[in-house]
């Protein structure tokens, strides 16, 4: 009988997570050093990620720091290359890292508009190129996540986000269509798209008197998300028996984008 550790268990796995220093990017970094995985973790923040690696090492892992700034493109090769150096052989890509600065589309300039497209999608672009490269010089599958947002497929009734959602709809399709150019190479690649959730950076808005509010009336499941509902999805679509899984979105929103 195939056991819980056959179908999740990611032991003597090696992955790369971007965005790793805080908010989902944590808990998307836990998830993989529970089930086993040894995590690269990427993100501008060096002392962050020194105190998330020590949160994850107590799992039996290893978890190492890669300071960098996926804003400046020129540098992802020696960043994932340096992944490579200090754990091995990468075969899970998380692309997590992303940001958003609302403004509204009539006074969006262009600079402001050009480094959401470097962050969002330019630098998961380049990072998946870096991770193809290496599993197809070793001939061996691998798994792209990239963490897109339910603004990727619907569009927000709140001004501001007309670039965040170019982004994140361009994630989408970027998802879908590196899945049916890599299928061949055993490479599968699917996105996850989370709702709301409360992080560092929006907490304060959701303490702004009726914004919570506002936002789970329009959740079915009437809340927000909470630390670790991202996990599931995550480990099911790295896992070894996902391996049939490829060119999807998981929607993990509480039911935001059903209506």
């Amino acid at each position: 009988m195939t056991t819980l550790e056959g179908i999740f268990g990611l032991r003597g796995h090696r992955a790369v997570v971007t965005g790793a220093s805080s908010g989902l990017g944590v808990d998307l970094a836990e998830a993989l050093a529970i089930a086993g995985c040894d995590v690269a973790l990427v993100a501008r923040r060096a002392d962050r990620l020194g105190e998330v690696a020590r949160r994850l090492e107590p799992h039996g892992i290893r978890a190492i720091s890669v300071p960098g700034d996926l804003a400046d493109l020129a540098s992802i090769p020696a960043i994932f290359e340096r992944c490579v150096q200090a754990l091995g052989s990468i075969d899970i890509l998380v692309n997590n890292a992303g940001f958003l600065d609302s403004m509204r589309a009539e006074k969006a300039t262009v600079e402001r508009w050009s480094r959401m497209l470097d962050v969002n999608l330019s630098a998961p672009f380049l990072l998946c190129q870096e991770f193809a490269k290496h599993r197809f010089a070793r001939s061996e599958p691998g798994r792209i996540v990239n963490v897109g947002s339910i603004f990727g497929a619907v569009a927000s009734s709140t001004p501001g986000l007309a670039p965040y959602a170019a982004t994140k709809g361009a994630i989408t399709m970027l998802t879908r269509q590196l899945a049916i150019e890599w299928g061949s190479r055993g490479i599968t690649v699917n996105a996850l798209a989370p709702g709301f959730f409360p992080t560092e950076l929006n907490v304060k808005d959701f303490e702004r008197p009726g914004v919570r509010e506002r936002v789970e009336a329009f959740i079915p499941l009437g809340r927000l998300g909470r630390p670790g509902e991202l996990a599931a999805a995550l480990l099911f679509l790295v896992s070894p028996t996902a391996s049939y899984v490829t060119g999807s979105t998981v929607f993990v929103d509480g039911g935001y984008t059903a209506w």
